[in-house]
């Protein structure tokens, strides 16, 4: 009999989610899984988990908790004979381990960043640390690291899968002409996209062109929501290269942009876990600038593909940029390492390879 696994959490956009969503299709086509997704039945993804022969259910918790929404959940698990039941975020995994409670359902849920968890919070202990949890999914090591410190028992509950990519995901994505967005054609261009929070360290990022000569080519290309805060407004303002710095904004072509670009640069200082953008560059072969931070420990490889320095530093951020820009060769090296490592490290036939064994084994105990 195949393993029957619940799966809850949102598949809206199509790109956004392709590196989980790949995982269950994987596990059904290559193992046989009976796998059920629980998700609002717009999404994007719906089509290809039918068309993989997995169920959907048009559903997905929209409080953080609802008996309500618990006894929907509860009546699918009863109903169902589920071996296991997956929960993605803060609204299922709340409302799931509640509606597993009394049931033989192995619970497993996951983590995606570093940072904020605490054994004093009382909250973490209806979610992360609930004892009805039996599995934590971890994203990076440094995550299950923290896990570890906070669980009082069961510590080997908590493991590490990175959510893989597959490079010919990318094989279609043309980049984008340059000259359109004013860029010109003996620039040497950055790129960064993000949706601005704290841990992404944009004005460290922004604060590096100020080590940047004026007469520098290296061009600045912003992508994505926030980015056009007066604080950072204020530091392109001063910056030697102010012109040569160009907010997009939001645009669902990013991909096209960032194919066209020389180098991926995201100066995060906490919090972040082998971020996707990053590794779609990496997929594309646009070399990698990151910070040293716990969460990208393994993304890329300092000086083979990519470029790693320290966080909170503006300086050596100008340093990588001006080092990659001075040697172009060196940058595209480096970019052609990052595709492989991508795809020989951080492949998704990987993570589905070690999420059947996890399944498998939780499947096996009582």
């Amino acid at each position: 009999m195949p393993i029957k696994v619940l799966v809850i959490a949102i598949y809206r956009s199509a790109v956004t989610v392709r590196p989980e969503a790949e995982i269950f299709i994987g596990l059904k086509k290559q193992f046989g899984y009976d796998v059920t997704v629980m998700t609002y039945g717009d999404g994007e993804y719906v089509p290809k988990f039918i068309e993989a022969g997995i169920r959907v259910i048009d559903f997905f918790p929209e409080k953080k908790f609802s008996f309500k929404q618990v006894m929907r959940i509860r009546k699918e698990l009863k109903e169902g004979g589920y071996q296991i039941i997956h929960l993605f975020n803060n609204k299922a995994m709340v409302n799931g381990i509640f509606a597993s409670f009394f049931l033989p359902v192995k619970v497993v849920i996951y983590r995606g960043y570093t940072g904020n968890i605490h054994w004093w919070d009382p909250f973490m202990y209806i979610k992360y640390l609930s004892p009805r949890v039996d599995k934590i999914v971890c994203l990076v090591e440094a995550i299950r690291q923290l896990m570890r410190k906070n669980l009082f028992f069961n510590k080997d509950k908590a493991i590490t899968i990175n959510k893989g990519h597959d490079i010919n995901w990318y094989k279609d994505v043309t980049p984008i002409d340059l000259k359109e967005l004013g860029v010109p054609e003996d620039a040497f261009v950055i790129v960064c996209v993000a949706n601005v929070r704290p841990m992404k360290g944009m004005k460290y990022l922004l604060g590096a062109t100020h080590y940047l000569p004026a007469i520098s080519k290296i061009h600045i290309l912003l992508l994505g929501n926030g980015m056009d805060q007066p604080k950072f407004k204020r530091i392109i303002d001063a910056s030697p290269i102010k012109n040569q710095i160009i907010n997009l904004g939001f645009r669902k072509d990013a991909l096209r942009v960032v194919k066209a670009s020389h180098v991926f640069a995201l100066a995060s200082i906490y919090g972040e876990a082998i971020t996707k953008s990053v590794i779609e560059a990496m997929s594309l072969g646009v070399a990698p600038l990151i910070t040293d931070i716990e969460g990208n420990v393994g993304l890329a490889i300092d000086g083979v593909s990519g470029l790693v320095v320290p966080a909170h530093n503006a300086k050596a951020l100008a340093d990588g940029m001006l080092k990659l820009s001075n040697d172009r060769e060196l940058t595209k090296r480096l970019g052609a390492a990052a595709r492989e490592h991508i795809d020989k490290n951080l492949n998704t036939k990987d993570t589905v390879k070690a999420f059947d064994a996890m399944y498998r084994d939780l499947a096996s105990t009582k």
